[in-house]
């Protein structure tokens, strides 16, 4: 299995994944750290990226769940995957790529943006994010206001491991 943690900047994709990690023994991935270099640029400049600036970064995302896969390992993956042409690019239509979308209002999230430290999104873009979120209809949804390890309990107690 493979899980996709999604959902706009600010939901807590990073925290939900290390977490679900640290519960499932599954490496955890982190899809920021896969950025390249010129899209960090741009973010940190509050720049959208476009569908083409994403693309090579989906492909190798892609890759390494491919990988992970055909090599009988578990992982999770903390990737926005906002639109559904992208969530099929991760996917590549296997059954077991899940997606678990992190779902909550633009203020709840605006607040949180707000108050991280050190990450180089720009806040600024967190209505572009919300623009080209296309909400997904085959994911495990989770309202992000609850506590984190409330988060993590209804992932395990919904999709089990």
């Amino acid at each position: 299995m493979f899980y996709i943690i999604m959902g706009v900047s600010g939901t807590g994709k990073s925290t939900i994944g290390k977490l679900l990690s640290d519960r499932t023994g599954w490496a955890f991935y982190d899809a920021d750290d896969f950025h390249p270099q010129a899209n960090i640029d741009k973010m940190n400049l509050g720049i959208p990226l476009t569908d083409s600036d994403r693309l090579p970064w989906l492909l190798e995302l892609k890759q390494l769940i491919i990988d992970t896969l055909n090599s009988k390992h578990h992982g999770i993956l903390a990737c926005s995957a906002l639109k559904t042409q992208y969530r099929q690019i991760l996917s590549h239509n296997h059954p077991e790529v899940v997606f678990i979308y992190l779902r909550g209002n633009y203020q709840f999230i605006q607040r949180r943006v707000k108050q991280r430290i050190g990450h180089f999104m720009n806040p600024n873009l967190l209505q572009s994010q919300f623009n080209a979120l296309e909400e997904p209809q085959d994911a495990l949804i989770i309202d992000v206001s609850l506590e984190p390890e409330m988060i993590v309990e209804q992932i395990l107690n919904q999709i089990g491991d």
